[in-house]
């Protein structure tokens, strides 16, 4: 498959705002508040869920590698980290979001806020069990399931929101302007 110049430029750039986005947190014990979910939710919005997807699994993959750009790190090991299921949940989201944005005639709050919501509800899909299965079977730590659900989901889900609310509030206002200019989605007329 072959993608434009553009194309690579962009998917590359939406992994590193989303390396960016894991360094711009507020410790908090097992899982930080980030700013990834607000690049990874963008990245689907602008881009659509193809590209979007592929930012997404650069971002991931290049941590995977051992570049240190995930909140604690980098490595294959990372696996192995109770955040992990987030970064995979970011895959998800972002093709998601992208599925559910990218042929919308029209560009309202709504109509973005419910996908991004979507997108975040994968994250947190994945993210919580993730976080679960880890803590219970690697780390050898007894938690139970709404534990975990205290702890990686709870604390965060409004913020979450608030940004969910921050990238529809964003998309109403750039990505019309984009269309018009012919950079992403649909042409409006």
């Amino acid at each position: 498959m072959k993608l434009k110049t553009r194309d690579m430029i962009l998917v590359g750039l939406f992994a590193a705002l989303t390396a960016i986005g894991a360094f711009l947190k507020i410790p908090t014990p097992i899982v930080p508040f980030t700013l990834q979910f607000l690049f990874c939710a963008f990245a689907g919005v602008f881009l659509g869920s193809k590209l979007g997807l592929y930012s997404q699994l650069l971002y991931v993959g290049i941590g995977l590698a051992g570049i240190p750009i995930f909140t604690k790190g980098g490595g294959i090991s990372y696996i192995f980290q109770p955040t992990f299921g987030y970064l995979i949940g970011f895959i998800l989201c972002a093709y998601i979001v992208g599925k559910m944005t990218e042929n919308l005639r029209e560009i309202k709050f709504m109509n973005v806020f419910l996908p991004v919501v979507t997108g975040l509800a994968a994250v947190y899909a994945v993210g919580v069990p993730y976080l679960y299965v880890i803590i219970n079977q690697y780390i050898g730590k007894e938690m139970s399931f709404m534990a975990a659900v205290k702890v990686g989901l709870v604390p965060y889900v409004v913020q979450d929101v608030l940004l969910s609310a921050l990238v529809a509030f964003t998309a109403t206002k750039v990505v019309p302007t984009l269309r018009r200019a012919g950079y992403v989605g649909i042409r409006q007329n």
